[in-house]
């Protein structure tokens, strides 16, 4: 597997250009495109507890790359989907996160949004906010606050998160098989080793002390559902 360069964003300020596309930045198990498929077109993942309703428009991605989001990513709550911690995203913590940008329209990235709110998709979401001061926030819980780090290509890169800081909340480690769909997408988007990954998931707030490097290794060693 050879190592890709990931692109990094552009600053907030740049002008964006009104358009009806938008990068949809994954940081979670949606780096992995065969689970944001569900999100797209519908349906239930292998062993996956949730029907996801999809979008009115299914069509895959124009495209996607490997990117370096400033910040850290982190593990809290308890997801419903996978058990264990679920990944959120801290623009504002020093570092940076590796992650998979999808080129979408903004009814798609606003049908994906809507999904992760636990929302019916439905209108298309007002950008605006969030592009012009790099953060809105649309209620007070996981995946509702959503965070524009930057542009790529002069348009746009949008993702979701909550609302506190990674100091703000309590870590939870997140399960085995979140883990391996984390890495799955890591992997692939980004070209790295599994040692790689699992040392990079291995640190990060939440899965740290719970996790080992070894540990994760040996996690990523069954095949992903």
């Amino acid at each position: 597997m050879n190592a890709v360069v990931p692109r990094r964003l552009e600053p907030l300020g740049v002008p964006a250009r009104p358009t009806d596309r938008v990068w949809y930045a994954a940081y979670g198990s949606n780096m992995d495109p065969r689970r944001l498929t569900y999100y797209l077109t519908g349906g239930r993942h292998p062993g996956g507890t949730r029907t996801y309703p999809g979008c009115a428009d299914r069509r895959p991605p124009e495209r996607s790359c490997a990117v370096m989001l400033p910040g850290i990513v982190y593990f809290a709550t308890e997801s419903p989907v996978w058990g264990g911690g679920r990944a959120f995203y801290d623009p504002d913590a020093e570092g940076e996160t590796p992650a998979r940008a999808y080129l979408v329209s903004v009814a798609q990235f606003s049908g994906i949004a809507a999904q992760e709110m636990y929302e019916s998709p439905g209108e298309e979401m007002d950008l605006r906010e969030v592009v012009a001061h790099g953060r809105a926030q649309r209620g007070p819980g996981r995946y509702e606050t959503l965070v524009c780090p930057g542009f790529l290509d002069g348009l746009p890169v949008v993702t979701l998160t909550a609302p506190w800081a990674v100091g703000e909340v309590a870590g939870t480690p997140p399960s085995p098989a979140y883990l391996r769909r984390l890495a799955s997408g890591l992997m692939e988007a980004h070209g790295w080793t599994a040692g790689q990954t699992a040392g990079h998931l291995a640190g990060r707030p939440g899965a740290e002390g719970h996790w080992t490097p070894a540990e994760v290794a040996a996690v990523l060693q069954h095949p992903v559902l």
